[in-house]
């Protein structure tokens, strides 16, 4: 799988990443915007309230200005977190503004230490928000008492269940961070780990062959002068040499082609999930016993049974299972899938099923396929043993 910030993968920015174009950054303005909306009361006292015009106008300057710096803290934060500086200076700003519009213009403004709760949630570590927020809470729930003690209880018990909740929040998505970091890692050490087998493997398979094929070639060079017969038996060693070089090589790349069993699964439930289908599949598959060709085969049955279900089925669920049964023919491996769907348009097997049964027959298995009760069902059986042991 391939990272998701990569652009086109993902219809939404990432959580924990910042926007990556204008239709994200309107999307996660509006996701923050829309608490705004607890605004209301300032506002109306700002158009309402019996205040001096200079109060007013001050009061509009303030509440702009924590507007802005609060949507500077938090938004801004979320994906490229500020230094621990700039956060206590700017959540400070948040306070100190806070509690000087609440205790300048009275108990409507006593809503501002919800968002300077919310602030401290998103911005601070956990041991510094469990200090900040029930600080915040009380500096508010005192104001209060001084000219609506009824709104600042109901505010107190607000400001302490947002704040917290938003330190959930922000941990949830300083976690999803680090695991969509340690997933680019893992896949990015998996690839390094590749290479570094193919290079071995390519090492193994033709660094003796290609050594002795400059040594004959040297000798045969040596001995074309007066030993042509000698040279041309150096000759056809290195013919056959080569050959043998050619065959391995092949063979290599036909098992680094062979899809596995375990991937497919990976790959069938992020599929699934991607095509809004809720998917159920097996995590490890035991493949005790199972040759690499049956393995193959099966992987090949399963790719074949996930593209039927997203591409063709409407089914909105999808059921994956693996087996170990033993049958009158000797133990098997069993692979069903069975989705909730059509079916398909129902007019036979298609070239699909029709090259998978081949294949699975070269495996010694079978595949059996069609409509059940309440959707469409594929199993597919392999041996777990080679044939002729």
């Amino acid at each position: 799988m391939t990272e998701d910030r990569q652009a086109g993968t993902t219809k939404h920015a990432p959580v924990g990443w910042p926007p990556r174009n204008r239709r994200e950054l309107l999307v996660k303005t509006l996701w923050i915007g829309v608490w705004l909306v607890f605004l209301s009361s300032p506002v109306d006292d700002l158009l309402h309230g019996d205040h001096t015009t200079g109060a007013t106008v001050a009061g509009s300057l303030g509440l702009t200005a924590f507007v802005g710096v609060y949507l500077t803290l938090v938004f801004r934060n979320i994906g490229r977190p500020f230094s621990p500086v700039v956060v206590l200076t700017l959540g400070g700003i948040l306070g100190v503004l806070a509690l000087v519009l609440a205790v300048t213009l009275g108990s409507a403004w006593l809503g501002l230490f919800v968002y300077l709760s919310v602030a401290w949630g998103a911005t601070l570590p956990l041991w510094a928000a469990y200090w900040a927020i029930p600080a915040s809470a009380v500096v508010m729930y005192l104001i209060g008492l001084r000219s609506d003690e009824e709104e600042a209880q109901g505010l107190f018990l607000l400001v302490l269940l947002i704040g917290f909740a938003m330190t959930g929040v922000s941990q949830l998505v300083r976690t999803t961070v680090e695991l969509r970091k340690a997933r680019a890692t893992v896949a990015q050490l998996a690839a390094n780990e590749e290479r570094l087998r193919l290079a071995r493997d390519l090492h193994d398979l033709l660094g003796h062959s290609l050594s002795l094929i400059t040594l004959k070639s040297e000798l045969a060079g040596r001995m074309l002068p007066d030993h042509p017969d000698k040279a041309a038996q150096q000759v056809a060693d290195i013919e056959r040499v080569s050959r043998q070089a050619l065959v391995d090589v092949r063979e290599a790349v036909t098992g680094y082609r062979r899809p596995r069993l375990a991937a497919e699964l990976a790959g069938s439930q992020v599929a699934l999930t991607a095509a809004g289908v809720v998917g159920e599949a097996p995590a490890e598959p035991d493949l005790t016993g199972v040759p690499e060709e049956a393995e193959s085969a099966l992987a090949w049955a399963l790719r074949e049974a996930v593209t039927n279900v997203v591409r063709h089925s409407g089914a909105d669920r999808c059921l994956v299972q693996l087996t170990h049964r033993q049958t009158l023919d000797g133990p098997v491996l069993e692979l069903a899938v069975e989705d909730n769907g059509s079916g398909g348009s129902g007019k036979g097997p298609g070239n699909g099923l029709t090259g998978l049964t081949e294949r699975l027959e070269k495996a010694g298995g079978t595949l059996e396929a069609g409509r059940v009760k309440h959707g469409f069902r594929l199993v597919a059986r392999v041996p777990t043993a080679p044939r002729g042991t």
